[in-house]
């Protein structure tokens, strides 16, 4: 009995040495904090759809030039089918808005991630019908994941609000009025770092009733892990239709490790880090044929990097910046 006594404590003194050992490795092995690549062609944006004249993409400004009210930044790979119903949704609404709204203006950035289809060129047509004043199209060098394209996106942006909307239209576009209501009291002045997510979370009996028993096992096994490693108090935190202030913005995007589906929930636990009001509305949304989500392996997926955002940020091999330097992007 002894022996298993000192044997058993030898197993568990090995375990814990290698665990530590692990721990040092990543920790030793990580940058801290994200380094983004932005690439010559990602610098500029073409002005129209004959691609003869450039403009300059802003980069990560505290406050752009020329801004606007409004950013919309549209993450798109392979996305030339899907693409017209979400832009023509989304540019009727915004034009009705400027038309009826005196001082709004709005700016709608379409991210191409890689694709290997017709996506660039046919976001350039509404950049032809609207000018690139109100479209701009930002060609990827590579693909980068929706997360990367998203903040790639982003940090491109003229918007003192910015929101991202995913290219397959499932989110019905109105309802951003309803996320603006919910942040406008929580961006009572410039330096004002908030967040309002579209959630899905009210459909979910609906969605229950739709899916196959394994699924439905996988949908809440993801969202136990999404709880215990990242996110508690946001119920939806992977839908794709969120809202921003330009200081919460600059500081989760410039904190963002993490760019394939899983970057939600890593920007909302930032967003929690740095003790930013979370606000999460109910949306309209509609299933879209077309996905590019594998269920079952995107979601293992997602489930490892949940694991890793928490590892890596509870051994401090990822660090969250609580304040940027006015030049971090120049």
């Amino acid at each position: 009995m002894l022996g298993l006594s000192v044997f058993g404590l030898y197993m568990v003194f090995v375990v814990f040495l290698l665990f530590m050992m692990i721990c040092v490795a990543i920790y030793l092995s990580t940058t801290p904090y994200p380094e983004i690549i932005r690439y010559d062609q990602e610098k500029t944006f073409f002005t129209s759809k004959n691609k003869k004249q450039t403009g300059e993409f802003p980069f990560g400004k505290f406050k752009a030039q020329d801004s606007v009210k409004l950013s919309v930044i549209v993450p798109a790979y392979n996305e030339e089918q899907r693409l017209p119903s979400m832009m023509k949704e989304a540019l009727e609404h915004l034009e009705a808005r400027r038309a009826a709204v005196p001082g709004f203006t709005y700016e709608v950035i379409v991210v191409d991630d890689g694709s290997s289809d017709a996506t660039s060129e046919l976001a350039l047509q509404y950049t032809e019908k609207h000018s690139a004043d109100r479209v701009r199209v930002l060609t990827l060098e590579r693909n980068r994941g929706k997360g990367g394209a998203i903040r790639m996106g982003m940090l491109s942006s003229r918007g003192e609000w910015l929101l991202f909307a995913d290219a397959d239209g499932a989110t019905r576009f109105s309802d951003l009025d309803q996320l603006e209501a919910e942040l406008k009291p929580l961006a009572t002045a410039a330096d004002s770092a908030a967040v309002v997510c579209g959630s899905r979370a009210h459909l979910e009996k609906e969605s229950i009733a739709q899916r196959s028993l394994f699924r439905t096992i996988l949908m809440k096994g993801f969202h136990l892990v999404v709880r215990l490693f990242t996110v508690r108090d946001i119920r939806d935190t992977q839908c794709g239709f969120k809202l921003l202030t330009r200081p919460a913005m600059l500081l989760c995007f410039a904190n963002l490790h993490v760019e394939r589906w899983a970057f939600d929930a890593e920007l909302l636990y930032i967003a929690q880090r740095l003790k930013m009001p979370i606000k999460e509305v109910a949306v309209h949304w509609t299933e879209i044929e077309g996905s590019k989500l594998t269920p079952i392996i995107s979601w293992i997926e997602m489930g490892l990097d949940l694991f890793f955002i928490w590892f890596r940020y509870s051994i401090g091999a990822w660090r969250i910046r609580d304040q940027l330097d006015s030049k971090k992007f120049e």
